[in-house]
């Protein structure tokens, strides 16, 4: 059944008396262990955006399918108005692994007839710096088959906005694309006059590109007016009205409204957002933490130092990344670091955390506190016993843990990042990969660090078990650095931006993000930057060593893509033969001789990125 929120009588639109491009009507699917979707009405409007949100699993994927008709429902009907073209982008691309990019892309067409169309134009340019595609290893002449993951993912995008389409189903678009290219797509998609359906766990870019809300839950679909902000305001107004306990009420979408209400003024100036509801809801909710009382925790456990960086220097092999750095990461200092991939940040991470064991960078000194306790979430997932259950696991490592004022279970740390009731009882081995994220988070969390570096933390997880994240960290007193492409998490868990910008300096943001892509997007920034380095600088490269450059840079993260499955299907391997301590050390070494391999890559590619 179709469910609308409290808020709820439809948006009025120009383009109302239309008949709708696609309507679902009384429509069911079910799997064999769960029910997605029980008797669902729905329908699209000609220029709606429309954000999915919901669980991992509930069915976001498959409604998407069932729109497109890649999928029959098991009951009901879906009808699409004749003559509505639609382009869909699935979570895996059908591309020829045999085609160039080009051949995808355009076909047989003469060049003159797609370089003349402005929107390809700026697909192009937006997605692969210009016409002719130069981040490519062969620009569009490059085959399918050699690219990267995130390079094919770009491809199948390009393929999609190209369309001349009346309605873009978008599932997770903003993979792969770091926070300037998820910026550019939606001002993008806000312009075209396409309908959208969109899949995405970025509440940034759903608050940026939908009018329309639908939230799958349950086999039901709640439909909501506005974008993410308004949602989240419309959800909480409904639960109050279904007269709630007062402890459910004070729940963490409460939370979230207050930020939202009282953060980026991007959000707050939106018409869209009802502005007297939200603030008659969140009158008596306090901002969600006191930072005062965090940062005066947080010395207490670690005193007046943490990081004090001396006129540092940060290499990647011979390449120089940061120089004269001098920076005071302190207690309770909640920074978001932000920067291209190879301006270093992963580096500057790792020169700080090597500082723990006596290892000093190539210049300076990194002086640290005589009490910090560091927990390093990176994006490779740790290696854990697969016949472990999930409470086991985080048992393993604490069964109590004390965050701020609070102190909880292990059960209910394991509850607050998602595993309810049985789930605790799942082996490891059985996990997805956004379950094992989640564990490796809780783990994270038991040790009961006092200085956190996060690396895109949000990878794989939804926007329910995102809030319970942000909500847990919130009542965190430590030091964090958080390095993410989902703009939204860093502005709501980071109170300051720092930015690597490629000029071997780090720049505190007054401004945040939106400066940090008005000094990317600054043409005169590039001169300034040069003009401001050291004397023995390297010269500006020509084209063609810019283009032999960017030629073993993607075969680099093809390579590091390859090294990377081999590294995980060891792991499953070892999982397999838990009980064989022999099959074990020999699997052991072959992790090793690939991790090694890999830190070999990553150092070649951070020499080559700027």
């Amino acid at each position: 059944m179709l469910i609308t929120g409290s808020q709820a009588s439809p948006v009025v639109l120009s383009h109302v008396s239309a008949p709708n491009l696609v309507n679902l009507e009384t429509v069911s699917k079910a799997y064999p262990d769960q029910v997605v979707l029980d008797a669902v009405s729905l329908g699209i409007a000609a220029g709606q955006r429309v954000g999915v949100v919901g669980r991992n699993g509930d069915g976001k994927s498959t409604l998407l399918r069932l729109i497109a008709r890649a999928d029959r429902p098991d009951s009901g009907r879906v009808v699409h108005t004749g003559g509505t073209r639609v382009a869909v982008l699935g979570q895996r691309d059908s591309l020829n692994d045999a085609a160039s990019v080009r051949d995808e892309l355009f076909g047989n067409a003469d060049a003159h007839e797609w370089a003349s169309d402005p929107r390809v134009r700026e697909i192009l340019t937006g997605l692969f710096g210009g016409l002719d595609a130069p981040v490519l290893p062969e620009g569009l002449d490059s085959r399918i088959g050699v690219l990267s993951g995130g390079e094919r993912r770009r491809v199948d995008l390009a393929r999609v906005l190209s369309e001349d389409a009346d309605l873009l189903l978008l599932d997770e678009p903003t993979n792969h694309l770091d926070i300037e290219g998820i910026a550019w797509l939606a001002s993008y998609l806000g312009s075209t006059r396409a309908a959208i359906i969109v899949v995405t766990h970025d509440r940034w870019f759903l608050d940026e590109i939908c009018d329309r809300i639908w939230d799958v839950q349950r086999g039901a679909v709640f439909e909501y007016d506005g974008g993410y902000s308004a949602y989240v305001l419309a959800r909480a107004e409904r639960e109050r009205q279904a007269n709630l306990a007062e402890e459910k009420r004070q729940n963490l979408m409460r939370k979230e409204l207050a930020w939202l209400r009282r953060g980026a003024k991007a959000r707050t100036g939106k018409a869209k957002f009802r502005v007297d509801a939200a603030n008659e809801l969140i009158a008596n909710e306090p901002p969600p933490r006191d930072t005062a009382e965090l940062v005066s925790f947080a010395t207490g456990r670690l005193g007046k130092t943490v990081f004090e960086a001396e006129n540092v220097t940060v290499r990647a092999g011979d390449q120089t990344l940061l120089e004269g750095l001098d920076w005071i990461l302190g207690p309770g200092k909640r920074i978001g670091l932000l920067g291209v991939n190879g301006a270093g940040k992963t580096s500057l991470l790792r020169t700080l955390a090597n500082a723990l064991e006596d290892v000093q960078p190539a210049a300076g000194r990194v002086k640290v506190g005589r009490t910090v306790k560091l927990a390093w979430l990176t994006q490779h997932m740790e290696d854990l016993d697969g016949s472990w259950r999930v409470l086991e696991a985080i048992e393993n490592v604490a069964k109590r843990v004390q965050l701020g004022k609070k102190e909880m279970s292990a059960g209910q740390l394991a509850e607050r990042l998602g595993f309810l009731g049985g789930k605790q009882r799942t082996f490891v081995r059985d996990l997805s990969g956004g379950q094992r994220r989640r564990l490796q988070l809780a783990r994270l969390l038991m040790a009961e660090p006092n200085v956190l570096f996060l690396d895109e933390p949000t990878n794989d997880l939804d926007i329910e078990t995102l809030t319970q994240l942000e909500d847990l960290l919130d009542d965190w007193a430590g030091t964090m650095v958080v390095v993410s492409h989902d703009r939204y998490f860093t502005e709501r868990v980071a109170d300051e931006q720092w930015a690597l910008l490629g000029d071997r300096r780090l720049r505190m943001l007054p401004r945040g993000i939106e400066e940090y892509l008005e000094r990317r997007a600054d043409k005169s920034a590039a001169p300034q930057a040069k003009s401001g380095a050291p004397a023995n600088a390297p010269k500006a490269s020509s084209a063609a060593d810019d283009r032999a450059t960017q030629k073993e840079l993607s075969k680099l993260e093809r390579r590091l893509a390859k090294v990377e499955e081999k590294i995980a299907g060891l792991y499953a391997e070892m999982a397999e033969h838990a009980t064989d301590p022999g099959k074990l050390g020999e699997l052991q070494d072959q992790v090793t001789a690939f991790e090694t391999e890999r830190g070999e890559i990553e150092e070649r590619w951070m020499e080559l990125a700027e």
